[in-house]
Formats: structure tokens, C-alpha cells, sequence
């Protein structure tokens, strides 16, 4: 046999509880039980949002970074999450790397990593620990251009100028690589970097130029 009690019903004033429930009695009823889980959560709202605020206050994880960039050594602490992009641009102040696609599609953020072509928007900063970095502001040796950028003046190989920056690094790379050996070749290994003037035949010829194939 059940010991459970049965549920208590609340009655409104002015009806007897052996009448069939009405619908005075329906919302009295849930108004009551609605009431006490609300302040129910009322009551354990401020622990929950005490304990939010806790994590919050830690804020995201970093880490200390050091890596030479142009020649110059440099020392940062950054969210773990900070691209090798957003570290130039908006922690070292080198905006000379463009954010195009910010996807690794277009080129025109190219950096040299250790002699190596990278796209800096998908490179994770606290990866490079001890690397050399090369951008596009570290080429030239004081008043005189690095010869691809000397090149891209010769050839006219630019129009509004987003992606040169992206296209001389990669450029550089390319020669330093070994792929000029022709056309078809300078091409082919600068497919990465994309140009929505189409300034690609000039683009080539110089890269040619620098590599000193004209």
C-alpha cells in the first residue's frame, strides 16, 4: 500500500475543493508551483554567475615568445591563439603583410619563416619560437630595394598594390628556391598568390628579371 500523499490542491476562495477543477483553479495552481521554481533559480543564479565570472577573469591562455623578425629579436607575450599575421600587424606594428582572404588563399599576407614561404594568417605565432622571419619591410637594405621589388618597379607589375607585398615575398622565395628555370616554371611556384588587377604576366617577368634570367 502507497504511503505517498496525495497532492494538495489549492483551492481559490469561494469554490469547494470536492468541485471538478475549473480554470480558476488550473492557473492558481500553476501560478503557485511556477513561482517557486523561478525563485528557485533566483536563488542559485548569483553562485553560477560568480563562478563564470571566476573563469572569465582568467581570461584565454598565452604564451611568451621570442623570435627574430627583419634582424631584430623580438620578445612577446600573446593569446595562444594570435596568427603570425596579427602578431606583425597589430602587435610589432609591421603592416606591410595584407589580411586578404584570411583563409590561406590568396597570398597576401606571404612571410618567409626560416628562408621558407609561409601564409601568415594561418600560422599559429607561438609555434615559431627561435625562428627568423622575413617580411616585406625587412627586403630592402636601407634607401636600396631588394632587386624584386626594384623589378616589380621596372615591369610595372602592380595596379592597386594589396597584393604586392604578398607576391615580392613569394617572389623572393621562389628565386631563393630554384623555380625560375622558365616561364611556365615562375608560375606555376607563384600560383599561391593571386592578383585581382591580373598583373600576372608582369608579376613573372619580374621575377625573371631578379633572378637575372632578363
Amino acid at each position: 500500500m502507497s504511503t505517498e500523499r496525495p497532492p494538495q490542491v489549492v483551492t481559490p476562495p469561494g469554490e469547494s475543493p470536492t468541485q471538478p477543477p475549473t480554470r480558476r483553479t488550473f492557473i492558481a495552481t500553476t501560478t503557485v508551483v511556477g513561482g517557486a521554481a523561478v525563485a528557485g533559480g533566483l536563488i542559485a543564479a548569483p553562485h553560477a554567475l560568480a563562478a563564470e565570472g571566476a573563469v572569465a577573469a582568467e581570461g584565454p591562455p598565452g604564451s611568451r615568445l621570442s623570435l627574430t623578425v627583419n634582424g631584430v629579436r623580438r620578445t612577446v607575450t600573446v593569446d595562444n591563439r594570435t596568427s603570425l599575421l596579427d602578431l606583425l600587424r597589430e602587435h610589432l606594428d609591421l603592416t606591410g603583410s595584407k589580411k586578404g582572404c584570411n583563409a590561406g588563399a590568396c597570398g597576401a599576407c606571404t612571410v618567409l619563416v626560416d628562408g621558407r614561404r609561409v601564409n601568415s594568417c594561418l600560422t599559429l605565432a607561438v609555434r615559431l619560437e627561435g625562428a627568423e622571419v622575413t617580411t616585406i619591410e625587412g627586403l630592402a637594405q636601407g634607401d636600396r630595394l631588394h632587386p624584386l621589388q626594384q623589378a616589380f618597379i621596372d615591369q610595372d607589375a602592380f595596379q592597386c598594390g594589396f597584393c604586392t607585398s604578398g607576391q615580392i615575398v613569394s617572389g623572393v622565395g621562389c628565386i631563393q628556391e630554384g623555380h625560375t628555370g622558365s616561364p611556365e616554371e615562375i608560375r606555376e611556384w607563384m600560383s599561391g598568390n593571386l592578383c585581382r588587377c591580373g598583373c600576372y604576366v608582369k608579376i613573372e617577368r619580374a621575377v625573371e628579371q631578379a633572378a637575372g634570367r632578363k
